[in-house]
């Protein structure tokens, strides 16, 4: 064995004064990841205006009556994934996937027939199809 090495502690940091106080960041007041959106439309700004004037107890109704009649209805995943696997020749897993990002274009580039009767499939297992 060789001689004892004296290890000694060394400062990798920088000191700092123990009286100053950290920076303080300033965040943006509004953070939005999708940019800058259009103002709303006069149609919206009414509304919101005539639901700002309803009194306490009836703006209170607003959100679960909102929730009931916008709920789309419950899609039955495991029929649909069976569908869209028939018709786009995907494995388990990639239709799944397609399914649960819905909604998505299933497929492009097909006749009017064959597409009224993907919709049909689709409705028939519990999904919710639309044609654009």
């Amino acid at each position: 064995m060789g001689p004892l090495q004296a290890r000694t502690f060394q400062h990798d940091f920088v000191p700092r004064d123990p009286n100053a106080k950290p920076k303080k960041y300033k965040y943006p007041q509004l953070y939005d990841p999708y940019g800058p959106r259009p103002p709303p439309s006069d149609k919206i700004v009414e509304l919101a205006e005539r639901i700002a004037a309803l009194p306490t107890e009836d703006r209170r109704q607003i959100g679960p009556t909102l929730t009931e009649r916008l709920r789309h209805p419950k899609m039955q995943t495991i029929r649909v994934i069976k569908e869209a696997r028939a018709f786009t020749n995907l494995g388990l897993k990639e239709a799944k996937d397609l399914v649960e990002k819905a909604p998505i274009v299933l497929k492009q580039g097909v006749t009017m027939e064959e597409a009224n009767d993907i919709m049909e499939k689709i409705k028939a297992a519990g999904g919710v199809a639309v044609m654009e």
